[in-house]
C-alpha cells in the first residue's frame, strides 16, 4: 500500500498546486545556473560547449525528476520536505563542483548528482510501494539511474578530460533517454505513460518557474557584468539593448505560450504524462539551456561592446536566442497550439545574421539579434490565441515506439 502520509491526493483527474518548499528547492539552482553560464564563459570552444552542455543536461535532470515526483509526493509533508533539504545540499555541492568538473571536482559532481537520483527515485518507491503501479514505474526508474550511474562514476574516475566527456555524455543520454523506452528492463514490461497519472497544471507551472529562475540568472549576469566597467555609451547602450533581448524572450514565453501551455496540460483528459514529458522535460530544457547562453552573450557585450565579434560570439549571440525559439517550436508542437511558422522564420533569420554580422561590433551583433527577437515577440503576441498545430508528432518515432511497447505488454 502507498504511505499516504507523504503523498497528495492520487487519481487521474486531481489538481497539485506547488508549494513554498518547491520554491524553496529552486533558489539552489539561480547558483546552479550562475555556474554554468561562468562556465561557457571561461570555456568559449566547441569542447568547452560539449562540457558545458553535458553538465547541464545532468542538472536539468536532476531538477526535472524533483519537480515530477514531487507531482505525487506532499512537500508539506514533514518526510518529502527532508527529502528535498538533502537534495538540496546535494544540488549545493553539485553546483559548486561545476567550474572544475571536468579537473579536480569529478567526482564530486557526478556523486552529488547520482545521490540526488538514487535518493528521489529510492524514495518515491518506498512512498509508493512496490504493490503500486508507480512503486514499480519507480523502481524501474531507480534501475536505469543506477545503471547510468556506472557511466557517471567512470568518468568521473578517469583523469582523460575526452574520455571523461565521452563516459559522461553517454551517461546523460541513458538517463534522458530512459523515460522514451518506458524504463524497459530485461525480464520486465515497460512501464506505460498513461501509469502516471501527472497533474498537468502542476507540471505546468514548475517548467514556468525554473524558466523564470533561468531569466533571474541572466539578470545577476547582466546587472555583475555593468558593475565592472566604467559605464560609458556603448556600455549603457549595450546593457539596455541586451535587457530588451531578455525582456523580449521572457515576452515570448510568459505573455503568450506559457499560459496556452498551461490550459493545454489542465484540459489534457488522457496520457498527461506523455504531454508533460515532451513540453516540460525536453523543450523546456532546450529553452532554459538557451537562456543561459544568452546570458553569456550579453555579458561580453556589456564587457565589451566594440570588441570585433568572432566566430564564438556571434554562434553564442545567435545561437542563444535562437535555441530558445526552437525550444517554444518544440513545445507549441508537443502540446498543439499556436503558429510554427514565424517561429521558426525567426530562427532561420538568426542562423543567417550571426555570420552575416561577424566583421561588426559585439553591440552591432545584439542589437541586430535583439531587434529579430523583438519582431518575433510581436508575431507571437499576434497569434489568434487557442490555435491548434495538430497532434503531439513532434518526437513521433519516441512516441509510436513507447505505445507498441505499451500495447504490447
Amino acid at each position: 500500500m502507498p504511505k499516504t502520509s507523504v503523498l497528495r491526493e492520487l487519481g487521474r483527474e486531481r489538481v497539485a498546486h506547488v508549494t513554498n518548499m518547491e520554491l524553496f528547492f529552486d533558489l539552489v539552482y539561480v547558483f546552479a545556473m550562475t555556474q554554468l553560464s561562468e562556465h561557457l564563459y571561461e570555456s568559449r570552444t566547441v569542447t568547452g560547449a560539449l562540457q558545458t552542455t553535458v553538465l547541464f543536461l545532468a542538472i536539468w535532470w536532476a531538477w526535472n525528476q524533483t519537480a515530477w515526483a514531487t507531482n505525487w509526493a506532499d512537500p508539506d509533508r514533514l518526510p518529502v520536505a527532508l527529502l528535498m533539504a538533502a537534495m538540496m545540499v546535494l544540488g549545493l555541492v553539485m553546483s559548486a563542483a561545476v567550474l572544475e568538473a571536468f579537473s579536480t571536482r569529478g567526482l564530486t559532481f557526478a556523486l552529488a548528482y547520482l545521490g540526488m537520483q538514487l535518493l528521489c527515485a529510492a524514495f518515491m518507491v518506498w512512498a509508493f510501494g512496490l504493490r503500486e503501479a508507480m512503486g514499480r514505474n519507480y523502481a524501474q526508474l531507480l534501475a536505469w539511474s543506477l545503471i547510468a550511474g556506472v557511466a557517471w562514476v567512470a568518468g568521473a574516475l578517469t583523469h582523460d578530460g575526452t574520455a571523461r566527456l565521452g563516459l559522461w555524455a553517454v551517461a546523460v543520454a541513458v538517463d534522458l533517454a530512459a523515460p522514451l523506452h518506458g524504463f524497459w528492463l530485461p525480464g520486465r514490461r515497460p512501464t506505460p505513460s498513461a501509469d502516471w497519472t501527472l497533474a498537468g497544471g502542476h507540471i505546468a507551472e514548475r517548467g514556468q518557474l525554473v524558466l523564470m529562475v533561468a531569466f533571474g540568472e541572466s539578470m545577476l549576469r547582466i546587472g555583475g557584468s555593468f558593475a565592472q566597467v566604467h559605464g560609458t555609451a556603448g556600455d549603457v547602450t549595450a546593457l539596455i539593448v541586451g535587457f530588451l533581448l531578455i525582456f523580449a524572450l521572457w515576452s515570448i514565453y510568459f505573455l503568450h505560450h506559457a499560459p496556452q501551455g498551461a490550459q493545454s496540460m489542465e484540459q489534457q483528459s488522457h496520457d498527461t504524462a506523455r504531454l508533460g514529458r515532451f513540453a516540460y522535460s525536453y523543450a523546456h530544457a532546450v529553452m532554459v539551456g538557451a537562456v543561459i547562453v544568452v546570458a553569456v552573450a550579453i555579458h561580453l557585450a556589456v564587457s565589451a561592446p566594440q570588441a570585433a565579434v568572432g566566430v564564438a560570439f556571434a554562434t553564442i549571440c545567435a545561437g542563444g536566442p535562437a535555441l530558445f525559439l526552437v525550444g517554444i517550436a518544440l513545445s507549441k508542437r508537443s502540446l498543439g497550439h499556436g503558429r510554427l511558422r514565424p517561429t521558426l522564420a525567426a530562427v532561420v533569420a538568426l542562423a543567417v545574421i550571426g555570420p552575416l554580422l561577424s566583421l561588426t561590433s559585439r553591440l552591432g551583433e545584439l542589437a541586430a539579434v535583439t531587434v529579430l527577437a523583438v519582431a518575433a515577440a510581436v508575431a507571437a503576441q499576434r497569434e489568434p490565441e487557442g490555435q491548434r498545430v495538430g497532434s503531439d508528432t513532434t518526437f513521433a518515432a519516441a512516441d509510436a515506439g513507447q505505445r507498441a511497447g505499451d500495447s504490447g505488454s
